[in-house]
């Protein structure tokens, strides 16, 4: 019997890990195959903004903190089954960075079409688990804990939307 043809969809954005007391900032999803579940902030680039520039600017929309020192750790890409439009999947490719100083309020993320951040807020890092996180919250623990970059792409067989 033949398997179905996997389509795709490709997003790609820069997302900040911002660690502290064993704690980390995240973010409460309201879209997307995360929804439902802590992420991290961060999100897609506009055109001709640099890689640094979209993680200062989502993370600013996203908590409403200014990041201001921080340093590439580097690519992370996930594959995972989700139905959306007509695609089977998405292939998630996401650089991020260690944040070493934010500064402000948390705010509430301004509503406009895109926003899919309810808000942020620290979270202990030990209640991160794969029923209430999406796979950048969960690759970010891993990182913290191990400093080790993954040789390959993280790919989930299933994956449940909530």
């Amino acid at each position: 019997m033949n398997e179905p043809e996997k389509r795709y969809h490709t997003v790609f954005g820069c997302y900040g890990i911002a660690e502290r007391d064993g704690k980390m900032i995240v973010i409460d999803k309201t879209g997307g195959p995360y929804i439902h579940r802590y992420d991290l902030p961060g999100g897609s680039q506009e055109p001709g903004e640099s890689l640094e520039a979209t993680l200062v600017r989502e993370f600013k929309e996203e908590t409403g903190l200014t990041v201001s020192n921080y340093s590439q750790i580097g690519v992370f890409d996930f594959f995972l089954p989700w139905m959306w439009r007509n695609f089977t999947h998405v292939h998630h490719v996401a650089v991020f960075y260690k944040i070493a100083q934010a500064e402000g309020q948390f705010e509430t993320p301004e509503v406009f079409d895109g926003q899919d951040s309810a808000g942020a807020h620290w979270v202990s890092i030990e209640k991160f688990n794969d029923r209430n996180a999406s796979p950048l919250v969960l690759k970010a623990v891993e990182w913290l804990k191990n400093r080790k970059m993954p040789s390959k792409a993280t790919i989930y067989d299933s994956w449940s939307v909530l």
